[in-house]
């Protein structure tokens, strides 16, 4: 974004958070607010109309989500960058793929605000948030996932793919590992299971997926199942079906 002042819309329909943005918008010298809506399908309507170069907007909103409208406006191929501000986290894989500037949860303070804000003003603009979001959508549904949305000490990040070690999952959450530390996200193992790269990622039983980067060896414990050692020293028992396999695809 240049050095005039960003144009921001606001699209919340909470009274009181909307009002909170907007007083921190009206703090902050380089942004000018355009407006407040207070359901999705007139966000959508004022988006298109106003061209906001920055659009805060929650998740959960009357008419349209907030997903359905960032749908909506890559469709139409327009670019305003997009941070949303939401008490659900279950929504921030579908968010980070739809290129989100950023994901804030709500309560949050006015310096993660601000961070989020300055994000988006450092990324150049929304152009390339809008076209990064249109060549997400027009990808297939089995194409690999690249980056997960993480929460960590009360900030979501991005977690590159391959870095993942491996998962471990319930029925509604699962653990991702990567380099000493696990991060818990509300989904299950499965919707991960079906955007994983094969070439990469095995599933060893029911609950649990390696990165066979990761893979230190392979051992048959007394029962003829293969012991998977990690390089973490975290040790997975494959299941007897998995391990039959990998026995035959040995070499």
């Amino acid at each position: 974004m240049n050095n005039m002042k960003t144009r921001v819309l606001i699209a919340e329909d909470e009274p009181l958070a909307a009002e909170a943005l907007a007083d921190w918008v009206r703090q902050l010298p380089q942004l000018e607010l355009l407006g407040i809506c207070a359901d999705g399908v007139s966000a959508l309507e004022q988006i298109r109309a106003l061209a906001p170069e920055l659009v805060l907007m929650d998740i959960q909103m009357p008419g349209l989500t907030g997903l359905q409208v960032l749908r909506a406006l890559a469709e139409d191929d327009l670019r305003p960058a997009v941070i949303f501000t939401t008490a659900y986290d279950e929504h921030a894989l579908t968010a980070f793929e739809l290129h989100a500037v950023d994901y804030l949860l709500k309560p949050f303070a006015r310096e993660r605000f601000v961070e989020a804000v300055e994000h988006a003003l450092q990324q150049g603009g929304g152009a390339t948030t809008a076209s990064l979001a249109a060549e997400a959508l027009q990808q297939a549904p089995s194409e690999p996932l690249r980056r997960v949305l993480v929460r960590d000490q009360g900030k979501i990040f991005p977690l590159q793919v391959e870095q993942i070690e491996y998962l471990r999952s319930d029925n509604k959450y699962t653990a991702l590992a990567s380099r000493g530390r696990s991060f818990l996200v509300r989904l299950p193992i499965a919707t991960f299971e079906q955007r994983l790269d094969p070439a990469l990622f095995l599933k060893l039983q029911r609950g649990c997926i390696v990165n066979l980067d990761f893979v230190e060896s392979m051992t048959p414990d007394d029962n003829s199942q293969l012991v998977v050692q990690m390089r973490d020293g975290t040790r997975i028992t494959a299941s007897r079906e998995v391990s039959k396999k990998l026995r035959e695809q040995s070499i």
